[in-house]
């Protein structure tokens, strides 16, 4: 049997399974596969080794299940316990071994498992055990996510853990002045998290350069994708050493994901705890067909009579995610909206408010959810179906996190159940149908509307669209009047009569008496 990579498992008897239609049985890997195992969903079942093409599954194993036994630093183990971490999550259990020894590694997992401490932590380890100087430019780590959010939590989570190492860690992405990234990546940064166009940025400004990058890892890799990094990542890929460790990690691994990581990574250990697009099995998913246009009262009838703790609210684009906070609003409801449009200050304050509970419902798009993981989301709704089935996954993979159970309320319009049939086709799942509830249209007819936007030829000339009136995201931009001024005091405004004489009449008016 050749070298086992298998720290985390150590096994009594073997067993050859024959290969079926090119397939190995419960979802192994195929003969010819690039990857050195597979791990099954439930990793305390079987670890299987593939080797010069035929697959064996180990019935006996045992598992590594505390931190302690990974072999971690000391540093590392003492971070993990004062966040009250004492047994490792699978993916974790899994990934850790392999990453330590210097393996690439594909990831397979839904939202919610552990992924970051997964490379977080043995990629800690190994660079405080090679300790070297900062690159000047450059970087010793790269992470690359795909949204500003979870670039962040990614980079707060390095923080976290290496807390009591001396490496520093930094973040870059759009939306933010990149002058002041290009000064702090001067002296180097030991682990940069990036998303893929501002990296791209700052190396074409000469800001940055990839040559001392030793570890690589892409996250999300899926939603990358979806979003069009692939030309991006290509690049990337150009431009950092062939001699690395690449970590990749995606929620799940259509053809196109597969490729990508096959031009990535270099003999890989792949793991997975979790059959590809399948959904949490802790979230109670319900769907209710309804009218496109009677969602917006459903929704809000159904937050005022549900008790939640804090609810994400899914729409398919910006407008429409702003145009549901305005209702929720104007019902008394505390919400912000999310997405590409809002600022990074605005994104920031909205996710803050969210995590704290003053406002406790957040509407997202698809895009800004990534990287949204805040424990306690009771509800996920999804005001309206994905038309890709992959995002269903996602989306609802926001609740039941750590053990706690959520539910998942879908809307479908007449239009959208094709789109439904697809989610459930992938997810092999039928959500239960739920009724409108009694007396619906009389209810709606009692919710308040929002306040209407002015009409352009109804404003003063002069106004620009929205002055005065409140933005999307919930603040007054000053309660300014129409003519740029702050309210007097009952004075009137003095106002200036029509330019006399030609135009250049005033020249010369004012003249020159004396030689001061």
């Amino acid at each position: 049997m050749a070298a086992s990579t298998d720290a985390f498992v150590r096994p009594v008897g073997q067993r050859e399974l024959p290969l079926i239609a090119g397939r190995a049985r419960h979802g192994a890997v195929a003969k010819g596969s690039p990857f050195t195992r597979v791990v099954s969903k439930n990793p305390l079942a079987a670890a299987w080794t593939h080797e010069s093409g035929r697959l064996f599954a180990h019935t006996k194993v045992h598992v590594l299940t505390k931190f302690s036994d990974l072999g971690l630093a000391a540093p590392l183990q003492q971070a993990l316990a004062a966040k009250g971490y004492d047994k490792p999550t699978p993916i974790q259990a899994q990934a850790i071994p392999a990453v330590l020894e210097g393996r690439d590694l594909c990831g397979i997992a839904q939202t919610g498992t552990g992924k970051t401490a997964a490379f977080a932590l043995p990629s800690l380890h190994r660079l405080a055990a090679d300790f070297k100087p900062r690159p000047a430019r450059g970087c010793r780590m790269l992470v690359l996510a795909p949204t500003r959010e979870l670039a962040s939590q990614i980079a707060e989570s390095f923080t976290a853990y290496g807390k009591n190492f001396r490496l520093s860690v930094m973040t870059v992405f759009g939306g933010v002045p990149i002058n002041r990234q290009i000064r702090q990546l001067q002296a180097g940064v030991d682990i940069l998290v990036a998303t893929p166009g501002r990296l791209l940025d700052l190396i074409d400004q000469r800001a940055l350069t990839l040559r001392d990058v030793e570890i690589l890892v892409l996250d999300e890799a899926d939603q990358m994708l979806d979003l069009g990094f692939i030309h991006a990542l290509k690049r990337i890929h150009q431009l950092v050493p062939k001699k690395r460790q690449t970590l990749f990690f995606s929620a799940t691994m259509p053809k196109t994901i597969a490729d990508l990581g096959d031009s990535f990574l270099t003999n890989p250990v792949k793991v997975s705890v979790a059959p590809p697009a399948t959904t949490a099995e802790r979230v109670e998913q319900y769907v209710t067909f309804v009218n496109q246009a009677e969602k917006q009262a459903l929704l809000t009838l159904t937050i005022k009579r549900e008790t939640i703790d804090r609810a994400l609210v899914f729409t398919r684009t910006k407008h429409g995610a702003d145009r549901v906070v305005k209702h929720l609003v104007a019902a008394g409801i505390a919400a912000n909206a999310i997405h590409g449009n809002k600022s990074q200050p605005q994104r920031e304050r909205a996710l803050a408010e969210f995590k704290s509970g003053h406002a406790p419902i957040l509407v997202a798009t698809d895009i800004a959810a990534r990287g949204i993981d805040v424990s306690g989301v009771s509800h996920v709704f999804n005001f309206e179906i994905p038309n890709v089935p992959e995002q269903y996954v996602h989306r609802i993979g926001r609740t039941a996190r750590a053990g706690a159970t959520g539910l998942a309320v879908s809307y479908v319009a007449d239009d959208e159940r094709a789109y439904l049939r697809g989610i459930e086709k992938l997810t092999r799942v039928r959500p239960t149908i739920v009724p409108l509830p009694e007396n619906f249209l009389a209810e709606q007819a009692k919710l308040p509307k929002p306040a209407k936007t002015e009409h352009r030829d109804e404003r003063p000339h002069g106004q620009r669209h929205g002055q005065g009136q409140r933005r999307h995201d919930g603040e007054r931009g000053g309660e300014r009047r129409h003519d740029g001024e702050r309210p007097a005091s009952g004075a009137p405004k003095r106002r200036f009569g029509p330019r006399k004489g030609a135009p250049g009449a005033h020249r010369n008016a004012v003249r020159k008496t004396s030689g001061r």
